[in-house]
């Protein structure tokens, strides 16, 4: 793995009149399949894809339209590795060794920078972001935070201030991955209204309120978590990197599993690793998924519309499991994002001491977002990929 990097940075970095190596950055296309990219390429199908186990082969499905990947051949334009980013943390590595291609899963290397935004509104929030920093993503982590709470449409006016405080990952001088935002304030007819990340890693209001959400959290209701998101993680048993994308609510084989919202049923059935798994589509470009069931609830079909807390199924240890938990999922337009991050069961306000520590942690961000209120701080724009290749190279070293 770390003679990967080496070679890739150096091979970036480094003048081709050094090296024979030279990288390669593309695009990957709508539509194109995996399977399709290696027959593309003239790369064996069978080592790089059928010879792989369930869950690796299902790690390929994760390749997403847009996402920029790498290619390294030498001199005579034979590929030597690949990589391909899955998400924000973990990517497919394919590389030649002995006149062989391998593929494993490894960690992304990048770096976190926290960013600030003041801009005032001439007649949108998600107009007034896109137009100082052209990004659809850091506008639209800005708009999703309050779109349950406050009305753009009708009580903004122009020249309405906001103050966003987001954290941004960097992957070789690029802005990479889908901003966190971190604390926000958006003024609306001379009323200040402020949004928290809170370290439970839900989101409150300047009352220490939960902002409210419009899916369960618990499809299993009183369960507790035993494994939590990660888009990276050293499997135990596999020796490998693996990604856990869901949370899995550990509790008696049978329990009653709710559905987190109301949508639409687009499976229901068994498949692979996931064991009996439903599918539900929901408003919005969001998909929830629970695995492992011990069976589905009578009457539960493809195409059947359900309710938010409608019984679906029931707890089990189908497919690969050690022992009965469901495994939920959330996604977003196919893409997997956190449950614990977006479904909400309902508002909540904190108390004792963790009322105290968010309070904390409200003073700092609120310091922040005052500080730039009153300098009318102007944005300015991340530093050009060439300009950030050498400070990239020193992140990596203190990785």
């Amino acid at each position: 793995m770390v003679r990967f990097f080496i070679l890739f940075l150096l091979t970036l970095f480094i003048s081709s009149s050094l090296m024979a190596a030279h990288v390669e950055r593309h695009r990957w296309l709508n539509g194109e399949t995996y399977l399709v990219f290696l027959e593309k390429l003239n790369l064996p199908v069978r080592g790089l894809y059928y010879n792989l186990d369930k869950d690796d082969q299902r790690l390929t499905e994760e390749m997403r339209t847009g996402v920029h990947y790498q290619v390294l051949k030498d001199n005579n334009n034979n590929i030597l590795q690949i990589l391909l980013p899955l998400n924000d943390e973990l990517q497919i590595h394919i590389y030649k060794e002995n006149d062989n291609y391998k593929f494993e899963p490894i960690p992304i290397i990048s770096t976190t920078k926290k960013e600030v935004l003041y801009t005032q509104i001439d007649s949108s929030p998600n107009y007034a972001i896109l137009k100082k920093t052209g990004s659809r993503k850091v506008a639209g982590v800005f708009v999703a935070a309050f779109k349950h709470s406050l009305n753009f449409k009708n009580d903004i006016r122009k020249g309405d201030e906001l103050v966003m405080v987001y954290s941004q990952k960097y992957r070789l001088g690029q802005p990479f991955s889908m901003p966190t935002l971190d604390a926000a304030m958006i003024e609306m007819g001379n009323k200040k209204h402020y949004i928290y990340l809170n370290d439970d890693e839900r989101y409150y209001d300047e009352n220490a309120h939960e902002v409210e959400g419009f899916l369960l959290a618990r499809p299993v209701r009183g369960a507790r978590i035993s494994s939590y998101f990660t888009k990276r993680r050293w499997h135990p048993v596999l020796h490998k990197w693996k990604a856990h994308l869901g949370v899995d609510y550990a509790a008696r084989s049978g329990t009653p599993v709710v559905a987190a919202g109301s949508g639409t049923i687009i499976y229901a059935a068994r498949l692979g690793t996931y064991g009996n798994l439903i599918k539900i589509r929901h408003n919005d470009g969001y998909e929830t998924r629970y695995a492992h069931l011990k069976s589905f609830r009578r009457g539960i079909y493809r195409g059947k519309h359900v309710k938010k807390g409608q019984t679906i199924g029931y707890v089990g240890t189908t497919g690969r499991s050690t022992g009965p938990h469901l495994h939920f999922e959330l996604r977003k337009r196919g893409v997997a994002i956190n449950p614990l991050r977006v479904v909400q069961v309902t508002t909540k306000k904190l108390k004792g001491k963790e009322k105290k520590a968010f309070l904390q942690l409200k003073q700092n961000y609120d310091e922040t977002i005052a500080l730039h209120l009153e300098n009318k701080t102007p944005y300015v724009k991340p530093p050009r990929f060439e300009d950030m290749c050498y400070i990239y190279m020193m992140d990596e070293e203190n990785e």
